[in-house]
């Protein structure tokens, strides 16, 4: 009796874990990712402007 409710809490435990992990690897996945201009960059459209 013991071992079958260790086993339940357990495989319980671990399918959480997956579902958290996918959650998160979801969420990753569907975040825009932005880069910044370089400084340099930013100086030399700047300067070609004028």
């Amino acid at each position: 009796m013991t071992f079958t409710i260790v086993m339940l809490v357990s495989i319980a435990i671990i399918i959480g874990v997956a579902a958290a992990f996918g959650t998160v690897i979801s969420k990753g996945y569907d975040y825009k990712h932005t880069i910044d201009a370089h400084p340099e960059q930013d100086r030399d459209s700047s300067s070609q402007k004028n």
